[in-house]
């Protein structure tokens, strides 16, 4: 009973999204497994020998820390609410997480893999190479692109389409898109319907059977990993994640600056986007000798004196 107010509370007070409305259930489902005894009970000790079980089990850090932050958002709300006269919670600290670079491929091998699928026949590599191009081309996250309505392409002041996608907290922005993706997702859309099965699927640009009327993150993971595999490419080298690290790392490269590459990657922290500063050093150090006015005298003089 708790579990569903707690639930409940998460939809209409902070509007999270279906997805971590279905993680918080899953954490707490093993969480109140795992313990012997009902959740307005539970102590500190108990919440610590939940944590020390997930160690030794080897589960990640990263999964650990998310069920830590489950138990802290779900055991303030009993405290708020008055359930419970004490919060268990309130002083369990999340672990340290290994710092780790995200990973890309580089500009060159992800424009022949976006190639391969080019001269595509089959409706069903069609609609693959669209997701392959608008992955890359926009950056978005796969949870926000499996959402996007049909009508989801919007044309700006100057002309120049544009993705709405809604991002975390269901928060808004806009993503220009690049003539070749342009081009996939109109040869997508007159095979779409094809993918249509019924009212709740007709709403989204990439429908699909499923009972959720799109295509499931899984799902989208599996047709990337496939292709690569028709490809030539490990499946462990590419995710519809490495899509948007590569997507922030090129545009990084290519001279953007962080500001401009949090807006489009919907970070509401700059913090956040600063991982990509550490991907590929040489290539911001080139950027800051190119551009940075000392810099440029140094190398003019340098030119002078050969």
């Amino acid at each position: 009973m708790q579990i569903d107010l707690f639930l409940e509370s998460q939809a209409a007070d902070r509007n999270a999204s279906l997805n971590t409305l279905e993680a918080y259930h899953r954490d707490l489902n093993h969480f109140t497994k795992w313990m012997s005894k009902p959740v307005l009970e539970i102590l500190k000790t108990d919440i610590e020998e939940y944590i020390q079980s997930l160690f030794s089990k080897e589960f990640k850090v990263s999964t650990v820390n998310r069920r830590i932050s489950t138990l802290k958002q779900f055991y303030l709300f009993l405290f708020n609410e008055g359930m419970i006269s004490s919060n268990p919670c309130l002083h369990v600290k999340t672990a340290k997480i290994p710092a780790t670079l995200p990973k890309v491929i580089s500009s060159n091998q992800m424009g022949e893999f976006l190639d391969f699928l080019k001269n595509a026949k089959e409706p069903s590599h069609i609609r693959v190479r669209a997701i392959l191009e608008l992955l890359y081309a926009s950056g978005l996250r796969v949870t926000e692109l499996i959402r996007l309505p049909v009508n989801c392409v919007v044309t700006g002041a100057i002309a120049q389409p544009m993705i709405l996608a809604k991002g975390k907290g269901n928060k808004e922005r806009l993503v220009p898109l690049n003539d070749t993706c342009l081009e996939a997702l109109l040869a997508y859309l007159k095979v779409r319907e094809i993918f249509v099965s019924g009212i709740k699927s007709s709403v989204f640009l990439f429908a699909s059977r499923s009972k959720e009327g799109c295509l499931t993150r899984q799902r989208v993971g599996q047709l990337v990993k496939e292709t690569a595999i028709e490809f030539g490419l490990k499946p462990t080298t590419i995710s519809p994640h490495v899509f948007r690290h590569s997507f922030a790392t090129h545009l990084l490269q290519g001279g953007s600056d962080l500001l401009t590459i949090q807006k489009l990657l919907g970070h509401s922290d700059i913090a956040t986007t600063q991982i990509y500063t550490h991907v590929m050093p040489l290539s911001v150090y080139q950027l800051v000798q190119q551009h940075h006015p000392i810099a440029k005298k140094i190398n003019k003089k340098l030119e002078i004196n050969k």
